[in-house]
């Protein structure tokens, strides 16, 4: 999709939170350029507080917005980021409510949804590809299909914004190319040590690093050949 003003990333509420895989979609998400918004679903089934804290520790500074598509609560503040004729894309697994919001937003059901598994809270594949939606009122919605997984797709400045707080600890390290693991005076060991930063978004900002780095080496090895064999012109 092209345009995308903001990207909205839903996860349900009757879930257990993965970070993980949130930290993933904000990275995707700041990258794009669009702005990012969590959206927590189904607060009528399971309102718990503690999820909302916790995934509002990994989202930092990105709203977190908490809606009931059944009973409405919240979705006012959905709607409100289409001012402006706004295009927001919603981003989410299976059976996180994507279609059932899009319905509610627009009025009617627009959208074919499906009940999720009892054992797992996984939905099947209601929505098969990307598809743009008008909403009353002003604004369009972009229903994508369920993402089972989350991999990087290039490289850019969303690890920095997505890790905000480890990279401002990092400016404060003695040694410019401190790899944070056994160095003196480390910032960022001195604030997982007091208990101001917790352990995992280290070890999750080395992965994604390492996995953007594996990236770029990949893009680059592509170009070679693309330099080695380059396509012969029609008119040649």
């Amino acid at each position: 999709a092209a345009n995308v003003d903001v990207v909205g990333l839903l996860h349900a509420l009757t879930s257990p939170p993965n970070p993980r895989r949130l930290e993933r979609e904000l990275v995707l998400a700041f990258d794009s350029g669009a702005r990012p918004v969590v959206v927590l679903t189904k607060a009528d089934a399971a309102a718990d507080s503690t999820t909302v804290d916790e995934v509002a520790r990994v989202a930092l500074d990105v709203p977190v917005l908490v809606v009931s598509s059944r009973t409405g609560e919240g979705v006012d503040s959905i709607r409100a980021l289409l001012e402006g004729y706004r295009t927001l894309a919603l981003l989410g697994a299976s059976g996180v409510g994507k279609s059932t919001l899009v319905n509610r937003l627009v009025g009617h059901e627009i959208q074919r949804t499906g009940a999720v598994r009892a054992g797992d809270d996984r939905g099947r594949h209601t929505t098969v590809a990307a598809e743009l939606v008008a909403v009353p009122g002003g604004g369009w919605l972009i229903d994508t299909p369920g993402l089972r997984a989350v991999s990087l797709w290039s490289s850019g400045h969303g690890i920095e914004r997505a890790f905000a707080e480890v990279f401002d600890l990092m400016d404060r390290c003695r040694f410019r190319n401190c790899k944070h693991e056994d160095e003196p005076d480390c910032a960022v060991l001195a604030a997982i040590e007091a208990g101001s930063l917790r352990s995992d978004r280290l070890v999750s900002l080395k992965r994604l690093v390492a996995e953007e780095a594996a990236l770029e080496q990949e893009q680059r090895e592509r170009e070679k050949v693309a330099d080695r064999h380059p396509r012969r012109s029609r008119f040649s």
